[in-house]
């Protein structure tokens, strides 16, 4: 098994690295690249869908950005313990039909000790916004990195 750094028990320093390692990963929207931060055997809840191993992560998260176009997230640290992280997190995206979205949500993560996520558990709530009222516009620039996002 290859390490997947950083690894549990998480610091401050190592799990604010963790949760940008992974929205810079998600942001590629890249399901296959996403799906090796976890574990093989990984869990998820995502909102109301269960998934099970890679597979599964790389076929929902294929599905999802399918349907969430032009898709940019922010995650920020909220809270760590051990090999536990929590997150919150909020998206930007527009559905097939042009309306866009900011999508909130938080996130409870699990690390086994090679740094690979076995669980996954994301509550999420969806409002619509108008374009002009977007302010996540691709990756997060560096200068920004490290940088709490806003509420509202």
């Amino acid at each position: 098994m290859t390490d997947r750094p950083p690894l549990p028990p998480f610091t401050r320093e190592t799990a604010a690295q963790k949760v940008q390692a992974a929205e810079d990963a998600w942001n590629t929207r890249d399901p296959e690249k996403v799906s090796l931060a976890y574990s093989p055997d990984s869990v998820w809840r995502n909102r109301d869908t269960f998934v099970t191993g890679r597979a599964q992560i790389v076929d929902m998260l294929t599905d999802k950005w399918g349907r969430e176009q032009e898709y940019a997230l922010r995650k920020d640290l909220w809270a760590f313990d051990g090999n536990r992280i929590a997150v919150r997190f909020q998206y930007e995206c527009r559905d097939a039909d042009g309306q866009w979205w900011r999508s909130y949500g938080n996130e409870l993560w699990e690390f086994d000790e090679h740094g690979l996520m076995t669980r996954r558990e994301a509550s999420i709530n969806d409002v619509p916004i108008e374009e002009k009222e977007r302010r996540i516009h691709g990756p997060r620039p560096d200068a920004e990195r490290g940088d709490s996002f806003p509420v509202q």
